[in-house]
């Protein structure tokens, strides 16, 4: 059996108006992120992180941020292309260790659902998908509220 690990990092800038997606849901706030698919930036580490554990590059690779292809897409669906691309080289996931970074809003009653939505997408066990949030105590862009950022950790195997 082959083991390997990956690390995906991502930061979207916010912006009044904008939706907040989050690990697939969308949460009410006045603020949300600025990018060029729908700008979850928990799917956008935690693709990258499968794609690193599967020496496959990164997400801007796959699906480049300008192509007209990829404006105002799902995340869940640049996932599900993530997990066929780690699949056909042999892989399957283990588990995801993840953080979400921001100030506001909460998010610990929204993380059962981005789990259960999180799971199905990758068609894995949902015990299999962590995902922890933290705020930076006001410092930096995520604690003056100007961004948000997430860290995934993911374990495949062959």
């Amino acid at each position: 059996m082959k083991i390997r690990t990956g690390f995906g990092f991502d930061v979207h800038q916010l912006a009044e108006g904008n939706k907040l997606i989050i690990g697939g849901i969308q949460i009410k706030h006045s603020k949300g992120s600025v990018a060029h698919s729908d700008g979850d930036v928990l799917i956008h580490a935690i693709c990258d992180a499968l794609l690193g554990a599967a020496n496959l590059r990164d997400i801007g690779y796959h699906f480049p941020d300008n192509s007209d292809l990829f404006e105002n897409i799902d995340s869940k669906i640049l996932l599900k292309k993530v997990v066929d691309l780690i699949g056909n080289k042999g892989y399957k996931i283990g588990n995801i260790d993840s953080t979400v970074c921001l100030e506001q809003p909460k998010l610990k009653n929204h993380i059962p659902q981005m789990q259960q939505i999180l799971a199905q997408t990758m068609n894995i066990d949902i015990d299999d998908v962590s995902i922890k949030a933290t705020t930076t105590e006001k410092l930096g862009f995520v604690g003056k509220e100007d961004g948000i950022s997430a860290y995934a950790n993911v374990l495949i195997l062959k």
